[in-house]
């Protein structure tokens, strides 16, 4: 991800993850043999990266890291693969990883050709530059006058040793020995231009392709023409040959249609009309196999197989997406695995977040399914429907009937559309009574429980109509619900109320049961759309003036108010909890509100305005679509695997761009260390000891510690072993420890004088204990935070030991009992470890109640601790009984 000049990452909650839905651009497919896998790969560009399939069963096998341009030419060896951007190219090992770059074309490249440890490639200045690839040094560099020769088409004839045949624009073609730096031989061509040059199965002969639509089969050893073949959708894109025993060529078009020509009889044997829906980019039959695979710039890669006794090829295989921009998009279900989108080429096609072998198609739709089946019409554009501009989509009743309602650009009548089935679906829902070609259908809502289609027009009408059987099931408002156009429809979560929303600035909430108006507000301007989250019943508006009112349809008031956005508002989406708003505008920009605290909470810029937005119900991933882009765009939600500071954004907050992201699942691998440095979006807060002196504050001790202390003689007599601990043969693997709650290491016993006295010193026996010097020390100097935190550290049974050995009996003295007791005094008095003090005190009294009397100094101050504990238990007594009045009465009182 970037980052901005202060630092912050450029988007706090998103980070790009992959796209979705890209297979093919206009760069012509590679196709390589894996001999020691037996298995054919082709590989297609997708803009900055490119996608490597088995053509077996088109699975995708690997993806290409991006490069810092759109690819404009690929090519490939049998280790390597080439693709060039600009004036760069570079070479990829295993699929992915750039593994050598060169450098030195001034212009952009748009050819290339490797040519055994060599790779040579041509920039659109006509300078050729034969490279060496493992030391990436240029070995020969060719200039050529543009205006006489400039190149089109490069081949390597087979078998012709370090020799290159070149096509030009101006129709003439160059045989050059590369080696010798030699002009061999110039064909004079047939004054057009070259667009293609195939090396056909036969040594010495090339196929020729020209801008005419011609294809001539030339041999280049004696410059003659063999055949000649036409055919008149335009220039020649691609040419190929079978090589499995049935002498036929194919050859690509501009308009998506294929030719194929018997070489034997020469002749014109077969089309492949509407191959793809745009110009044939690349075209290759596969060595001795009756496979021909396409791929188009309609983001299609097809394998058809040719096993007909007509010669045609019929379609084996297909990966395929959206061959237009995207008009929306929508998460189906409730798992946040598949998404729906509606494109401009007029399909709807469902793709999944997990694997590409789940993506379908559910077609294009049809004015009139049944007639079109009968005649066969599918592919003329006459009888399909415009494209998709709003849908609603609900799972619950997929499996009995259609759950997809769409509306059509321009039409009148909405669409039905069953996923399950992946097809279009049974009716047309539009009222009967209307005739009007100017009326359209402007909004959809489907409602939870999958019965009911709700849908507004362009003149103010709403109808609700059933899904099942697709009967009129009645309209809101006697004839229409609103005098301007219907600019959003929804329906609440349990089917009671409806909310319409009209052009002339009228939010209105209809019972959707009887469609009596409940209530009507006008709102600031006009709206341009509206989304309802049913699980909270919080509804966003997206007004005109590019602003956002968010209401609660409980209340039938407006709870927040957002402004910000510097074009129009496209689409919004609501996280699953309902606490953020997501919402793309035209300023290109996607922000992020923060419901509850009503602030800004982030904000992005991209290259492309975004159209639609929608969030996964499980909240994991945010799917975007822009203009003039064919895929969708996932982003991660930071928020789930990371901490995420939602501090409000400035008022001057400049947010910054961030690039789409690629087909590549994580391309940021560097993204790691970036979480492990501190964020100064997160402020590191170390909360005092105590917030405030008033404040009764406790320790941050485990009950363990004191909670027990009073119970000890019960626990000890539990807990009394049965027999005693046995004392091990040997010496002990592991380094003994002292006893404690802190582990330490017990320090080797030093016994280095053999001389030593055997006198016991009784001095050692009568050791004082380090708590009870510091209780002295604190006689003098009335400190104790050193005494307590010795305390602090030990276990129970240590505490009591340490209390008990502080009266006179145990070797103690009633001087540092009085300390001890000024010591509680002094944690009492600045309400710090409040439990500890409590405990300890408690268990002092339980262990010396019998000589506490007779001692006038330590009486004097248990009287002075007995009035510190009341005043204190008093005040949180007082606090406790206010807390449970006041939850007594929520709990029992019926609150209007």
């Amino acid at each position: 991800m970037e980052r901005d000049a202060g630092g912050r990452s450029a988007s706090a909650l998103f980070a790009g993850f992959r796209a979705l839905g890209l297979f093919s651009n206009d760069i012509p497919h590679v196709v390589r043999f894996n001999a020691l896998k037996r298995r054919f790969y082709v590989t297609t560009c997708v803009g900055k990266s490119f996608h490597t399939y088995d053509v077996q069963k088109l699975s995708l096998v690997a993806v290409s890291n991006s490069l810092p341009q759109d690819i404009c030419c690929m090519a490939a060896d049998g280790r390597l693969v080439f693709a060039a951007y600009g004036n760069v190219f570079s070479a990829f090992a295993r699929n992915k990883e750039v593994v050598h770059t060169f450098k030195g074309h001034k212009a952009e490249i748009h050819l290339l050709q490797p040519f055994g440890d060599h790779v040579i490639s041509v920039d659109t200045d006509s300078i050729l530059i034969i490279w060496h690839i493992y030391s990436e040094e240029e070995y020969l560099q060719l200039t050529f006058d543009k205006s006489v020769f400039k190149i089109s088409a490069i081949l390597h004839p087979s078998t012709y040793l370090n020799k290159i045949l070149l096509g030009s624009e101006q129709g003439s073609l160059q045989l050059w020995n590369v080696k010798s730096n030699k002009l061999l031989y110039t064909f004079p061509g047939w004054k057009v231009g070259v667009t293609a040059l195939q090396q056909a199965p036969a040594v010495d002969v090339v196929a020729v392709g020209l801008m005419s639509g011609q294809v001539i089969i030339h041999n280049i050893k004696f410059d003659e023409t063999l055949m000649k073949f036409r055919q008149d959708w335009g220039p020649i894109t691609s040419i190929s040959f079978r090589t499995d025993g049935h002498p036929i060529m194919a050859a690509g078009s501009p308009c998506g249609h294929i030719g194929l020509w018997d070489l034997e009889d020469k002749k014109f044997i077969n089309q492949m009309r509407n191959a793809h829906s745009t110009a044939i980019a690349g075209l290759t039959f596969l060595h001795r196999e009756p496979l021909l695979v396409t791929n188009g710039a309609d983001n299609a890669l097809r394998v058809w197989i040719f096993d007909g006794p007509t010669g045609e090829g019929r379609l084996l295989r297909f990966r395929m997406g959206h061959s237009a921009p995207l008009t929306k998009i929508r998460y189906y279900g409730q798992n946040g695995q598949q998404i729906l989108s509606a494109s401009q080429d007029g399909t709807l096609q469902s793709f999944s977040t997990i694997h590409e072998k789940f993506n379908k198609s559910l077609g294009h739709g049809l004015i009139n399914k049944k007639r079109v089946k009968r005649k066969g019409l599918q592919n003329t554009l006459s009888v399909r429907l415009p494209p998709i501009t709003k849908f609603a989509a609900e799972e619950a009743r997929e499996s009995d009937w259609d759950g997809i309602i769409a509306c059509h650009q321009g039409k009148l009548s909405c669409s039905t559309w069953n996923y399950q089935r992946s097809t279009i679906g049974s009716y047309f829902l539009k009222p009967k009574e209307l005739k009007k070609d100017d009326i359209t259908a402007t909004a959809v809502d489907i409602t939870s429980c999958g019965n009911f289609a709700v849908i507004g027009l362009s003149s103010g009408t709403v109808d609700v109509y059933n899904m099942q059987s697709g009967i009129h099931r009645g309209r809101f408002g006697e004839d229409q619900a609103h005098k301007g156009s219907v600019r959003g429809v929804a329906v609440d979560g349990l089917n009671q109320l409806t909310i319409t929303t009209g052009s002339e600035g009228l939010l209105k909430f209809w019972n959707f049961k009887n469609k009596i108006l409940i209530h009507s507000m006008s709102l600031d301007s006009s709206p341009n759309m509206m989304l309802l989250h049913r699980d909270s019943g919080i509804l966003g508006l997206a007004l005109d003036d590019f602003s956002i009112s968010v209401l609660d349809i409980e209340t039938r008031k407006t709870v927040r108010e957002f402004s910000g956005h510097q074009g129009q508002i496209n689409d919004m989406a609501f996280s699953p909890d309902g606490r953020w708003l997501i919402s793309a505008s035209m300023d290109c920009s996607i922000r992020t509100w923060d419901l509850p605290s009503g602030c800004l909470i982030d904000s992005f810029l991209l290259d492309s305005a975004p159209l639609n937005v929608t969030m996964s119900p499980t909240g994991d991933f945010l799917a975007t679509s822009h203009v003039d882009h064919l895929g969708i765009y996932l982003w991660s939600n930071i928020s789930l695997y990371s901490v995420v500071s939602l501090r409000p954004l400035p008022t001057d907050y400049v947010p910054s761009v961030v690039m789409l992201p690629g087909t590549c699942q994580t391309e940021d691998v560097e993204l790691s260390e970036e979480t492990i440095e501190p964020s100064d979006e997160m402020i590191e807060y170390d909360s005092p000891e105590q917030l405030n002196e008033q404040l009764v504050t406790l320790s941050l001790l485990p009950e363990s510690r004191w909670k027990n202390l009073l119970n000890l003689d019960v626990i000890k007599k539990k807990n009394k072993p049965k027999e005693p601990p046995k004392v091990p043969k040997s010496a002990p693997f592991f380094i003994p420890t002292v006893p404690g709650l802190v582990p330490r290491y017990a320090a080797p016993e030093q016994n280095n004088d053999p001389q030593q006295s055997k006198v016991v010193n009784l001095g050692i026996l009568a050791q004082k204990s380090d708590f009870f010097l510091k209780l002295e020390e604190g006689l003098v100097n009335n400190k104790y935070d050193a005494a307590l935190n010795l305390l602090k550290e030990l276990g129970p049974s240590a505490i009591e030991t340490e209390l008990r050995s502080l009266s006179p009996e145990c070797g103690g003295s009633v001087e540092v009992m009085q300390s001890f007791l000024k010591m509680i005094g002094v944690m009492l008095a600045r309400k710090r470890d409040f439990e500890l003090a409590q405990a300890y005190l408690a268990l002092f009294l339980k262990l010396h109640l019998k000589m506490l009397p007779s001692e006038p100094k330590l009486l004097e101050e248990m009287t002075q601790l007995s009035s510190q504990v009341e005043e204190n238990w008093i005040h949180l007594q007082s606090l406790f009984n206010q807390s449970m009045c006041i939850l007594n009465y929520i709990k029992s009182a019926l609150l209007q």
